[in-house]
C-alpha cells in the first residue's frame, strides 16, 4: 500500500505580518512548525504501515518555501521513507482551490492508495484542502476521522466525527480521509532515526514539473478568493488599576459589578 501523507508549514508564532497588497501571510523567514493536525495524519499513516508491515510505505508531500523542507526532514526522524516538497514562486499565494489543485497534480504523479490530512491547519482553519484534493482527483474522502478500525484488501473502515453523532464508514481504495485530534497520539522524533536519514535526500518539485495545462490555475492567478482589506480589530478595553484597604476595593468591586450587571 502506497501511503501519501499531506504535510504543512504554518507559523510558529502569532507575530506574522501581512503582505498589503495581495493580503497573504509573509512565510519568508517567520519560525514556523508542522502543522500539529498533519501530525496526527502522519502518526496514522506510520501505524497502517506498521500493521502491514512491509507491504506499505510512507511518502509525505508539502508545498511552500525552500524552509519547509523542515517539515519533511521532521517527519523523516519520525518514521517516513520519503518526501516531496513543491517550491515555486508559482505556488505563491495559492488560495484553498489552488493549493488542492496544485497537491492534486504532483499526488497523482506519485501514484497512491491512501492520502491522509490532518482535518485543518491552524493558520486558515478552513478544512478545504483535503476534500479539495480528493475531488481534483476523482477519488472517495472522509472528513473528520477519529478511529481507523479495518483495513482491508479494497478499502478501508473508518469511524468519522460529525458532531452530534459518530459515522462508521467504508471506504474504497484509493481515497482521502483527514483525521482530528482524537485519532493518536503522535510519536516524537527519533534521534537514531535523524542520524539515520540526514543524508535522505528530499524530492524538489516546480511548476515546470506538473502539467504545463495546469499553470493558470497555481498560485494567486489561479485563485479565485481575494483578501479586500486586512486590518487589526479594535480594542475597546479600558484598564484601571486600585490601591487601597480590602474593604474599600472588596465595596468598589462590588458596585462597579452592580452597575455593569444591572438591566
Amino acid at each position: 500500500m502506497k501511503i501519501i501523507v499531506l504535510l504543512k508549514q504554518v507559523p510558529g508564532t502569532s507575530d506574522i505580518g501581512i503582505d498589503p497588497e495581495r493580503g497573504t501571510l509573509k512565510r519568508e523567514g517567520v519560525p514556523a512548525k508542522t502543522n500539529p493536525y498533519d501530525l496526527h495524519a502522519l502518526e496514522a499513516a506510520l501505524e497502517i504501515r506498521d500493521r502491514l508491515r512491509s507491504f506499505a510505505t510512507v511518502t509525505v508531500v508539502s508545498m511552500g518555501p525552500a524552509q519547509a523542507e523542515a517539515v519533511i526532514r521532521e517527519s523523516y526522524w519520525m518514521g517516513a521513507d520519503d518526501g516531496v516538497l513543491m517550491t515555486d514562486r508559482a505556488f505563491a499565494g495559492a488560495d484553498t482551490l489552488a493549493t488542492a489543485f496544485t497537491l492534486s497534480q504532483v499526488v497523482k504523479q506519485i501514484g497512491f492508495d491512501l492520502i491522509i490530512a490532518g482535518m485543518q491547519s491552524t493558520d486558515g482553519d478552513t478544512a478545504q484542502v483535503g476534500p479539495g484534493v480528493a475531488e481534483f482527483l476523482g477519488i472517495p474522502h472522509v472528513s473528520y476521522v477519529r478511529s481507523v478500525s479495518d483495513i482491508g484488501a479494497g478499502s478501508l473502515t473508518v469511524v468519522a466525527d460529525l458532531g452530534e453523532r459518530l459515522l462508521t464508514q467504508e471506504v474504497a481504495l484509493p481515497c482521502l480521509i483527514t483525521v482530528t485530534r482524537d485519532l493518536n497520539q503522535p510519536r516524537l522524533p527519533s534521534f537514531r532515526k535523524r542520524k539515520e536519514t540526514a543524508s535522505r535526500a528530499v524530492a524538489l518539485v516546480d511548476a515546470g514539473s506538473l502539467p504545463a495545462e495546469g499553470e493558470r490555475h497555481y498560485g494567486l492567478a489561479g485563485s479565485p478568493t481575494r483578501v479586500e482589506k486586512v486590518f487589526p480589530p479594535k480594542s475597546e478595553r479600558v484598564q484601571e488599576t486600585w490601591e487601597g484597604p480590602p474593604a474599600e476595593l472588596a465595596a468598589r468591586l462590588g458596585a462597579l459589578l452592580k452597575r455593569v450587571l444591572s438591566p
